[in-house]
């Protein structure tokens, strides 16, 4: 009997022991799958964003935009950095609490002057910003609010306003390169949960555009710089992509100015190495205007 009853305390014992090590084991597994939703690295997406017509619009373009609000991770906050805030000779972050809607644009229907987006700004992840990045001096811009850039286009992704929004400026008195090499040192935002919008066109040549035709084709021009371009995003080619009046003989024409194109460098130099490349909308507007959008992670 003395024998019998020490090989059930030690078979209780084991089954014990057993099952301490399975808890331990599930507990592990647990705080492992909530270490690594946690540090997930938040996607970056560059947007052709185009005319402010398209905020009111249901097209194909600004159905893409509510389908990738959608299916993204809910981010912590935005930070977008607009083709239509240009600096000269600073970089500027927004670090207002309750940024307004700017209608930075004339000669529209009254109905888009009636529109407010409502987001939050995120003060405390601009300071962070402008303590971390360490090659160049962001100056805080607490009265800035919201360009066409930014609402027009979130107000299709994340039409209840309710995630932070934040903006960068881009000091156009740099090079491409050194707007590249910026994207890159903000990499630790997309740790930190933060959805990075460059927001742009590819191909914007006001000169050129069809203001009256949404669907007038394209010309040779725009076609060929688009698809160079789209050649270059397939083989993670950014080099090229920096040194854009190379990529075509009328290059100077797709890109006459480029603030429009530079939104597009910061998202590529955030894209890590290896890291796919998955296009959103493909497509022109108004004859010349690349819609060209994709999306890193």
């Amino acid at each position: 009997m003395k024998k019998e009853h020490l090989s059930n305390t030690a078979t209780r014992r084991d089954f014990l022991g057993f099952l301490s090590a399975g808890v331990l084991q599930l507990v592990l597994m647990k705080t492992s799958e909530a270490t690594n939703s946690q540090t997930r690295i938040m996607p970056a997406i560059f947007i052709g964003h185009g005319s402010p017509m398209n905020v009111v619009m249901n097209n194909g373009f600004t159905r893409a935009l509510a389908k990738t609000g959608a299916e993204l991770p809910k981010p912590a906050a935005i930070l977008v950095i607009s083709a239509h805030w240009m600096s000269f000779n600073e970089t500027r972050i927004s670090t207002t609490e309750k940024p307004g809607t700017i209608y930075d644009f004339g000669g529209f229907p009254p109905e888009l002057y009636k529109i407010v987006y409502g987001a939050a700004g995120a003060p405390e992840l601009a300071n962070i910003t402008m303590q971390s990045v360490k090659s160049v001096k962001i100056v805080a811009d607490s009265g800035r609010g919201l360009d066409h850039g930014a609402w027009t286009v979130l107000k299709h992704m994340y039409p209840k306003a309710d995630i932070p929004v934040f903006q960068l400026s881009m000091d156009m008195s740099k090079p491409p390169q050194h707007h590249y090499a910026l994207g890159r040192e903000l990499m630790f935002l997309r740790e930190k949960g933060v959805l990075i919008i460059g927001s742009g066109n590819i191909v914007h040549n006001l000169g050129r555009i069809d203001w009256n035709q949404d669907n007038a084709q394209p010309e040779s021009w725009a076609l060929e710089f688009d698809t160079a371009v789209k050649k270059n995003l397939d083989s993670d080619s950014h080099k090229p992509l920096i040194d854009y009046l190379t990529l075509t003989k009328d290059a100077l024409q797709a890109v006459p100015t480029n603030d429009h194109y530079l939104p597009m460098l910061y998202i590529l130099g955030l894209q890590g190495k290896k890291e796919e490349l998955s296009y959103l909308f493909d497509g022109f507007q108004n004859a010349n205007l690349s819609m060209r959008c994709f999306k890193i992670g």
